[in-house]
């Protein structure tokens, strides 16, 4: 998970200016006149570490610096460059889904200085497809396809949008919510050649014995996902019961998918209103007839979308938080 930013100067003049901005945007200021400072070695520590990068210098030298480090727009950190006058604020890289042309405009507000934005999009005031996504919580497994959306954009042609969930608003010029669309708005993994944004927006209730193993998890979920047709970029959090929330493989399984489980005890469950799948050999070892669905369902305070899955001594459910999008940014 990126946090914060780290913030890099190489003159007296820029320094001054990086402290200002490191005391009004927060994150971590480098010292380069220090002994033993190396550029590659503090990039290549903050650039997967990082939301975002700020040079204050040149813009070659924040070029090079970041170079070998490049992977894809959806999971490069927001770099920026400014000149040690803070008069003009560069976003050279994840302008839209890492923020950089947002982050860039509040650093020149914090200047004076003007940002100078690149962004086709932007310029012509064209909606911007990853950026909306980003601002809605929709990851986009494949940003390669996100330019042949953009480019039809930009033509003034209309691009088509399906979507299961509302959307607060007007539709921008020339986008159009049909089924079929360009665009598709699902967690579900159904053959799809355009351009694909996936909610996160569902909770994994599980339930394992005791002693599980991450690696056992994990296949059973690469199974459950599968089997289902569940997209996993799609699911934000997991949940069971107070029983398994010391299983250093159920907790292993969690924090390698960054999901920040939630455990609730049996009465909590068994209190559920619901069509859940009854189980007598759960009950008894847990106290309460189900686990996977019932803590699902009570994690996001939503609808079962996913009954339960078993396979070697692990189950799984899928609930799913209520959603409405919104098309402003």
């Amino acid at each position: 998970m990126r946090e914060g930013f780290a913030i890099v100067a190489f003159t007296a003049r820029g320094r001054a200016l990086a402290e200002t901005l490191c005391a009004a945007l927060g994150g971590t200021l480098a010292q380069p006149d220090g002994e033993g400072f190396s550029l590659a070695d503090w990039t290549a520590e903050n650039f997967p570490a990082r939301q975002a990068l700020i040079f204050v210098g040149a813009a070659g030298i924040a070029v090079r610096a970041v170079a070998p480090h490049l992977k894809s727009k959806a999971e490069d950190p927001a770099v920026l460059c400014v000149d040690e006058y803070g008069r003009h604020v560069i976003p050279l890289l994840s302008g839209h889904l890492g923020g950089a042309n947002a982050l860039a405009r509040r650093v020149a507000c914090l200047t004076g200085g003007e940002a100078v934005i690149t962004t086709a999009t932007d310029l012509n005031g064209v909606f911007a497809v990853d950026l909306w996504a980003a601002r809605q919580g929709l990851v986009i497994p494949e940003p390669e396809k996100i330019k042949s959306v953009s480019a039809k954009l930009l033509r003034g042609e209309t691009v088509t949008l399906s979507c299961p969930y509302s959307i607060r608003g007007a539709a921008p010029e020339h986008l159009v919510l049909a089924d079929g669309g360009e665009i598709l708005v699902s967690w579900r993994d159904v053959p799809h050649t355009g351009l694909r944004l996936v909610p996160r927006n569902l909770t994994l209730g599980v339930g394992c014995k005791k002693g599980t193993d991450a690696q056992t998890l994990e296949a059973a979920f690469v199974r459950f996902c599968r089997e289902r047709g569940v997209r996993p970029e799609a699911i934000r959090d997991a949940a069971s019961i107070d029983l398994k929330q010391n299983e250093p493989g159920l907790l292993a399984f969690c924090e390698a998918h960054a999901w920040r489980p939630a455990f609730y005890c049996a009465e909590e469950l068994r209190e559920l209103d619901g069509d859940f799948t009854a189980s007598a050999f759960v009950e008894a070892q847990t106290g309460v007839d189900n686990v996977c669905e019932r803590a699902a369902y009570l994690r996001c305070g939503g609808r079962l979308v996913e009954k339960k899955h078993a396979a070697g001594g692990v189950t799984f459910a899928l609930a799913e938080y209520p959603t409405e999008l919104d098309w402003s940014f």
